[in-house]
């Protein structure tokens, strides 16, 4: 395995500071990261201390005097200039990406790539901030509000998308004069080590003070420490919903803001009208992209009754024409599942799968052999079940797609909604009223409904989130910023009167 990519993106053998951690010492202060590509150990990352933490905080808090006093627009152009350094390093941070995650490099520079548009569209956003004017009641007064910067953000992103989360909400947060601490996940620390590397070379450039941008390494101590700070204004977390449960209730009891993005159990609705072809390709991607590890991922495909054998056999032959392998292969579709505790629940699901009453129609299971040491890769597979399975209603992250019939649109959206999640969703059809109902009030009940399009590959210009489990946050683009700011209203009285409630007067 080729890795001098590691070399270009000038990981350094030790890190110190609040920019990215800190040096440990042995022998249990290390996380260490493995691929599931090939199983190998790719690095070797410091855990922060309690003490390092206190001290990147009292950084963070000095730099945030700083950074806020710089003129939105000013912010905005340095994090452009971040975006301009992640395209020079494109092809070496996907190909990270892919080694250390195990998505396919495709995806690994897609997710590079939103990184760099997510910095473009903050750039202009920098000049965008805007309030609004009312008109008083009372005369000679004017009324209007506007938004100020939180302080510190705290940032805690999950394995599957390592480095295009934490872009979405560092950007936004730096050009609202906010300063931002990840807390990467310790599945893949290196690739934040190297994206926070780009980083502060280019707030150095600029003789910004340490702490604007900050990493704490750890397991989900560090995500406590970050919960549970009264000094942290907002921490936006992505991961299961027991996670944001945690996370949720620890700022709440402080009366922190927090963003949660959390679990996905998204469902494609195909209808008798619908494009087979269009349907195929969605279906596809949206199932086995990434292994199944995205929150987005195509779980449960609804199909009516009268179309379900076709869609059932075509699905069938696509998938025994998927190739799976090392995802830096470009000739491969499909790559291995983050790591073995990854491959017990996907075994566990296939158990419950059969015992609850479904049947396989395309078989999962491991793959072995010189190919698959890391012992992380498994059959993408395809289950025909009720919709009320007990399974089919929980969250698997892994390459598993659910068929499920139905008799009319408005049971196929019922179904849909039955969940407890509510992330993506998606209609394939060319019926103007069936897209118009599943787009109306009575219809999908997700922070995403797509029509003809799947339930993956949201846009950085739209918001991004979900309701119920799913957490109701949103992240990225339309207001998203709105949430990294606080409101603040503002009266002006230029008269020489102050006209009191109710007509109260004061004989002074």
């Amino acid at each position: 395995m080729n890795t001098d990519f590691l070399k270009s993106l000038r990981l350094r053998d030790q890190n110190e500071g609040s920019w990215c951690g800190s040096i440990s010492f042995p022998p249990n202060d290390y996380l260490d990261s493995f691929s599931p590509v090939d199983g190998k150990q790719i690095g070797s990352v410091g855990i922060t201390s309690e003490n390092d933490y206190e001290k990147i905080i009292a950084k963070a808090e000095l730099a945030f005097q700083f950074w806020r006093t710089l003129p939105a627009p000013k912010r905005g152009e340095i994090v452009r200039e971040i975006g301009d350094e992640f395209l020079k390093h494109k092809e070496h941070l996907g190909k990270l990406v892919s080694y250390e995650m195990g998505k396919s490099l495709q995806e690994g520079l897609g997710e590079v790539q939103e990184m760099i548009d997510i910095c473009y569209f903050a750039t202009g956003l920098s000049r965008q901030l805007y309030g609004l004017t009312m008109h008083s009641e009372r005369p000679l007064h004017r009324m209007y509000e506007q938004w100020h910067p939180l302080g510190i953000v705290g940032v805690i992103s999950a394995f599957n998308f390592p480095v295009a989360v934490w872009s979405w909400n560092a950007a936004l947060a730096w050009i609202c004069g906010n300063v931002v601490i990840w807390k990467p996940s310790e599945k893949t620390p290196l690739c934040s080590i190297a994206c926070q590397q780009i980083v502060q070379e280019i707030f150095n450039r600029h003789q910004i003070p340490d702490g604007v941008s900050s990493i704490i390494n750890g397991n989900y101590k560090a995500g406590e420490w970050l919960s549970k700070d009264p000094r942290i204004a907002l921490v936006s977390a992505t991961g299961s919903a027991r996670m944001g449960k945690a996370v949720g209730v620890e700022v709440a009891k402080r009366f922190g803001k927090s963003i949660l993005e959390l679990g996905g159990n998204n469902a494609i609705i195909v209808t008798p009208s619908a494009d087979l072809k269009v349907v195929l390709t969605a279906v596809v991607f949206g199932a086995v992209g990434t292994a199944g590890q995205r929150c987005t991922t195509t779980r449960r495909l609804i199909i009516h009754e009268s179309i379900y054998d076709k869609i059932a056999g075509e699905l069938a032959k696509a998938y025994g024409q998927l190739k799976i392998g090392n995802p830096l292969d470009a000739q491969n579709h499909v790559g291995p599942l983050i790591d073995k505790h990854a491959v017990e629940l996907y075994n566990a699901a296939l158990e419950k799968i059969k015992a609850q009453g479904g049947k396989m129609l395309v078989e999962g299971g491991l793959i072995t052999g010189n190919d698959y040491l890391s012992g992380c890769y498994v059959k993408p597979c395809i289950a025909e079940v009720k919709h009320d399975l007990t399974i089919v209603h929980e969250e698997t992250f892994a390459p598993i797609l659910y068929l499920i019939k139905y008799k009319t649109l408005q049971e196929a959206i019922a179904i849909q909604n039955e969940v407890p999640q509510g992330l993506s969703s998606a209609i394939m059809t060319r019926d103007l009223q069936e897209a118009e109902l599943f787009l109306s009030q009575t219809g999908s009940d997700c922070g995403i409904a797509n029509v003809n399009i799947g339930t993956s590959g949201a846009e950085i210009g739209g918001a991004f989130g979900g309701e119920k489990e799913t957490g109701g946050g949103r992240e990225s683009g339309s207001d998203a910023w709105k949430a990294y700011m606080r409101r603040q209203t503002n009266t002006i009285n230029y008269s020489s009167e102050v006209p009191l409630a109710q007509g109260i007067k004061f004989e002074l």
